[in-house]
């Protein structure tokens, strides 16, 4: 194989002549002596804008490597050539008037009978596109990733993404010990809505709910959720129980002034929500489901008092 490169790369090879006019490869070499190239080919000027005959020695190759990607590759490949092995270094080549291409160059080191390197020889290849696919199949994974943590069908936050929250503000809470509440809220009588106006406008509610409680959230880091179903969730870092109590009220007055038709609640004939506050100041022995848990209590018992309030005991 290492005669058959070496060949190739002779000038006046016929094999290496019709391997310049039939790839978009390129081909190079570079005298390890000197650090000359010996050889580029012609493709690179029409890739990158540089005339063969401005590349001239090794340095040449370094600095029209993209800045950010300088210092590792050149370390890398002197690093690889040096151990006399061939490698392979993905970069951004600048083009001559200013732009960057995504090259790959295939390095294969041609060595001495001592074992040292002699030469260099490669093939640059055009891996833009390949980029740019990798970059957007990235993009599409971020997106999907932030897709799992939104609820499909009001688009607020999901119980998933609850978990997460509540954990990283657990935890901050436990360090700083700080107060941390927690409202659950829930759509009084909403299987009977569902029952007397259908789904599709029971899923048109609970749009509209989503959207006038995320509101509520106005903190940088107060977080809003659908837990499941009909039920929403409220985190409020940094909040004790009487502001706490306050955005519950300002929920339940939103909600009101809504007036989202329900002919079938026994509590109105409006829209309306029950909520449970919940407040702590965590310590480590403290758990958070079991926070949670005292939450949902009182959400139950903010409906056993008849609904349409908030329970900030059990």
């Amino acid at each position: 194989m290492t005669n058959t490169i070496q060949e190739l790369m002779e000038p006046d090879s016929a094999v290496y002549k019709t391997l310049l006019e039939s790839t978009k490869a390129i081909p190079w070499k570079i005298d390890w002596s000197t650090m000359q190239f010996a050889y580029i080919g012609p493709q690179i000027e029409e890739l990158l804008g540089w005339t063969p005959e401005s590349w001239k020695s090794a340095e040449d190759w370094a600095m029209r490597i993209h800045a950010e990607d300088r210092e590792a590759v050149v370390n890398f490949c002197i690093a690889q050539s040096k151990a006399g092995a061939d490698h392979e270094a993905d970069y951004r080549a600048l083009t001559r008037d200013g732009e960057h291409i995504w090259i790959r160059d295939v390095v294969h080191v041609v060595r001495n009978d001592d074992g040292s390197p002699n030469s260099l020889i490669g093939f640059m290849f055009d891996i833009t596109e390949r980029k740019k696919t990798e970059a957007r199949l990235i993009e599409l994974q971020k997106e999907l990733e932030a897709l799992s943590y939104r609820d499909g069908l009001t688009n607020v936050a999901n119980r998933r993404m609850f978990d997460s929250a509540l954990e990283v503000e657990w935890a901050n809470a436990v360090s700083s010990r700080a107060p941390l509440s927690l409202i659950m809220l829930d759509i009084d009588y909403f299987k009977q809505y569902n029952d007397k106006y259908g789904h599709i406008r029971g899923d048109e509610c609970l749009k509209q709910v989503a959207r006038i409680l995320s509101e509520t959230a106005t903190r940088s880091r107060d977080f809003f959720a659908r837990y499941g179903g009909e039920e929403f969730v409220l985190i409020l870092p940094e909040c004790d129980e009487k502001a706490a109590l306050q955005v519950a009220q300002r929920c339940r007055n939103l909600i009101l002034e809504a007036a989202i038709p329900h002919t079938g609640s026994q509590v109105a004939e409006i829209i309306t929500i029950s909520q449970g506050v919940a407040t702590i100041v965590p310590s480590p022995m403290d758990q958070r489901i079991e926070f949670l848990e005292l939450a949902d209590r009182r959400l139950y018992r903010a409906k056993q008092l008849g609904r349409n309030c908030i329970a900030v005991d059990e």
